[in-house]
């Protein structure tokens, strides 16, 4: 290993403003933990980021980003850099294409600041790579290629992203949400912070959560306060069917609760009852990396974006897109406002694709 005096200092890693680019991120610094064994992996990261950035067993400490997404406040990174200059990082690897995201190490004085060519960092970074998109066409390859000399070709299979559950806090979440595992569970992540060009139609979901609910399931909505209504808007389209009545829903063979937990639950909380879900629907979103970083069975549904790119890094997957002749756009809102690649992709497909999951992974709780 190159540089061994350094040996035991340790690691920055500027991380990403996502939660799904996070959890891709993980990728990296398993492969830097592996490699630089004696050197604990710190993350630079917005405050939200610290319940993921835990359960990570590679993370040995979080810091957290002084201001948020977008803002440059040169005095509050002067004043953290002069904390972390006593840390004696060995190196930092810079993941954002930002002018902000570079300015930290480099006030910092670490000696070795890694990253992709961006916006106006020529003199922050000093390891500055330029990215060929076609050798490295997924996200996580480009994380996981700045481990590695310029050049070096990545191993045939990256280390997946793997959370690690709090299974201990399980029972308590169950009596605090009012749940039980009595079912199967159907969890639904109908959201996506990104924007509305991500979002599959709600009507979509609800087709597919009645055909569940009528094979012995029980249906979890979660997502973020912003998901909050779009899940009110799935349980008042199950309620209208007939099939839910007070929160519950009757199939003949008993009560299977419909719970909207949208907006209920910090970010750990959703991680810890996400590993209770036996099957997982979800748009592209910060939830699809952390289901499949869960090894949850899930389908994946993409609009705007594309599989090809950030797809959910786990085993028991399948993505799901249709081919638009004006996509996939990567917009935010649909430019042609008729989110033809949503609305086209069919709740049929989606049961195609559950049924091709066959028997889901068991719920795990030892």
């Amino acid at each position: 290993m190159a540089g061994q005096s350094q040996t035991g200092q340790p690691i920055l890693i500027v991380g990403p403003s996502w939660v799904g680019d996070m959890v891709m991120a993980q990728t990296l610094f398993s492969i830097l933990a592996k490699k630089f064994p004696e050197s604990p992996v710190e993350v630079l990261a917005p405050a939200w980021s610290e319940p993921l950035l835990q359960r990570m067993k590679e993370v040995s400490a979080t810091v957290v980003m002084p201001v948020g997404h977008g803002e440059l406040s040169l005095p509050a990174f002067w004043q953290l850099a002069q904390k972390l200059r006593s840390r004696r990082y060995r190196a930092a690897y810079i993941l954002p294409n930002s002018f902000k995201s570079a300015v930290i190490p480099m006030l910092a004085g670490i000696p070795r600041r890694i990253g992709w060519r961006g916006e106006m960092r020529f003199g922050l970074l000093n390891d500055i790579r330029l990215l060929d998109e076609q050798r490295y066409p997924l996200m996580v390859q480009r994380f996981a290629a700045l481990a590695y000399p310029a050049g070096q070709s990545l191993p045939q299979t990256l280390p997946q992203p793997c959370l690690q559950v709090e299974t201990q806090r399980v029972p308590e979440l169950m009596a605090r949400f009012g749940l039980d595992l009595s079912r199967p569970v159907l969890a639904l992540c109908p959201g996506a912070e990104f924007g509305p060009a991500k979002r599959w139609p709600e009507s979509h979901y609800q087709s597919v959560a009645e055909v569940m609910i009528k094979r012995g399931w029980q249906v979890w909505i979660m997502g973020s306060d912003n998901d909050k209504e779009v899940g009110e808007a799935i349980c008042g389209r199950l309620k209208a069917s007939g099939l839910i009545s007070n929160g519950h829903v009757s199939t003949g063979k008993g009560q299977a609760q419909v719970v909207n937990l949208a907006g209920r639950t910090e970010l750990a909380d959703a991680i810890d009852l996400l590993s209770c879900a036996s099957l997982v629907i979800t748009n592209d979103s910060g939830l699809m990396h952390i289901a499949a970083a869960l090894s949850r069975p899930l389908v994946a549904i993409y609009g705007s974006t594309s599989p090809a790119f950030t797809p959910p890094l786990g085993k028991q997957v399948e993505t799901l897109a249709i081919p638009v002749e004006c996509g996939p756009c990567f917009e935010r809102e649909c430019p042609l406002q008729h989110l033809k690649c949503l609305n086209e992709l069919l709740p049929e497909l989606v049961l195609a694709a559950i049924d091709r999951l066959a028997e889901p992974l068991p719920v795990l709780l030892d």
